[in-house]
């Protein structure tokens, strides 16, 4: 098992204990999705993931539903997707992912959570070399499973890390742009896909003691607070 094994388990899905909240990002990533390809899941690869995710979450088919109707309608309002990149206390890096209406209200309440507590907002891109940009992908462990032939297989699609994580479920990293492959091949071949989505896994992480990071916890959460922020991601070394 490699370094997205490892980052996986240790990381703090604050957000994603929060069903409320998780409703409203996967809103927001539905109705960027059907206004790029369209409502119709069966013409739409990335809507149709979003679906497969909402149920994996408990979201109510009703809430999907009324998602895809919304972002057809002409009054919705128009979300774009946007990051924001800086510096927390002790040299830790952020990357903050958000899903946003009103870019000035967002970037003024990401900038304000960093100053406020000791940290600085960079310029998008300062951070890209610090992290590795991956999709990963959950199915449902097949009745009769050969891991190393399922391993040799995908590796040819782009994946680069496969393991099985404690419910019994596989979960597949692979380079970023090798989402549509994977995608493609899981579905062709009939796969359980529970869930997929795109991840950033630092390139190297760093040891923290617990006075400085209850200093980075700081902006961390408030981040977490803020509704139009989808995803943080950190170089903190977690125990």
């Amino acid at each position: 098992m490699g370094r997205a094994f490892e980052y996986r388990k240790a990381r703090k899905l604050k957000r994603w204990g929060n069903m409320a909240r998780t409703f409203t990002r996967i809103g927001k990533e539905i109705d960027i999705a059907v206004k790029a390809g369209g409502p119709d899941p069966n013409n739409n690869t990335r809507l149709r993931i979003l679906m497969q995710n909402a149920k994996a979450e408990n979201m109510p088919k009703e809430n999907v539903e009324r998602a895809i109707k919304r972002a057809v309608s002409k009054d919705t309002s128009d979300y774009k997707e946007i990051v924001y990149e800086g510096y927390a206390p002790h040299g830790i890096a952020i990357v903050v992912e958000a899903a946003t209406d009103n870019n000035t209200r967002t970037v003024a309440n990401v900038r304000h959570a960093f100053s406020k507590f000791g940290g600085t907002l960079g310029t998008t891109g300062s951070l890209d070399f610090m992290f590795d940009r991956k999709c990963v992908f959950k199915i449902n462990k097949p009745a009769e499973f050969d891991p190393e032939s399922f391993e040799l297989e995908m590796i040819d699609y782009g994946v680069d890390e496969i393991f099985e994580d404690e419910d019994g479920v596989i979960n597949l990293y692979g380079a970023f742009d090798a989402y549509g492959n994977i995608q493609k091949y899981l579905e062709e071949n009939k796969y359980d896909i529970v869930s997929g989505e795109f991840t950033r896994i630092p390139t190297d992480t760093k040891e923290l003691t617990p006075e400085q990071r209850a200093d980075v916890d700081k902006i961390l959460d408030k981040l977490d607070e803020d509704e139009d922020v989808t995803n943080v991601y950190h170089n903190i070394k977690e125990d």
